[in-house]
């Protein structure tokens, strides 16, 4: 199903809501890559997002909210230090891993107590997450270890036969994913470096202390 990347027509979020609240899973343009969403608090729909990614079971999720408030219902707390980061970097290049409250599906988190939390950028995305009025999954549209999708004709056959509904945004512009960074200790952690360096996270970091 096409969908204007800038400006998401009614018709084709509504139809995506309606699969997610399902428990569907949707192909989704992000900022740089397609993703895959469901229902982040629905078990069944998380589950099988890992059997269309045949994502190992000790990899967590990644989820997206549409507002920062929805963050309470995600995380157990969101520690000073978070909040800085989230003024600082957001919405969008930025994923952060912080204690998940005890309702978050255990298959979401990979047992760690853990969920990665961004803030949806793409209109799409956004659109998708505020209309379903729920967390959704982030994850990429790829099968596990191979490389991310930048347009559907890229989108691997087989996924694209498993998944509920394909919203075609057209070419996005690729490259790595977010930066991750674990604030769930004293001092934060950068997990993986994406869209934001290193350096440039550490810096943030530092002026902000």
């Amino acid at each position: 199903m096409r969908v204007n990347p800038r400006s998401p027509e009614p018709e084709a979020i509504a139809r995506a809501v309606e699969v997610i609240r399902s428990g569907g899973v949707v192909c989704f343009p992000t900022r740089c890559l397609y993703g895959l969403g469901a229902d982040a608090l629905d078990t069944a729909a998380v589950e099988r997002v890992f059997e269309i990614k045949q994502r190992p079971a000790d990899m967590p999720l990644l989820v997206l909210i549409g507002r920062s408030a929805q963050l309470t219902e995600l995380a157990e707390r969101v520690p000073p230090m978070a909040q800085m980061l989230m003024d600082r970097f957001w919405p969008g290049r930025l994923t952060l891993v912080m204690e998940a409250r005890s309702i978050i599906p255990v298959r979401l988190t990979a047992g760690t107590g853990k969920i990665g939390i961004r803030l949806a950028a793409h209109p799409v995305a956004r659109a998708l997450v505020e209309a379903t009025g729920r967390p959704i999954t982030g994850t990429s549209a790829n099968l596990s270890g191979e490389s991310g999708c930048r347009q559907i004709a890229e989108l691997d056959d087989q996924i694209a036969r498993q998944v509920d509904l394909i919203l075609d945004g057209g070419p996005l512009k690729g490259g790595v994913g977010s930066t991750v960074v674990d604030v769930t200790g004293e001092n934060p952690v950068v997990i993986r470096e994406g869209e934001i360096s290193k350096p440039e996270i550490l810096a943030a970091i530092k002026s902000i202390r």
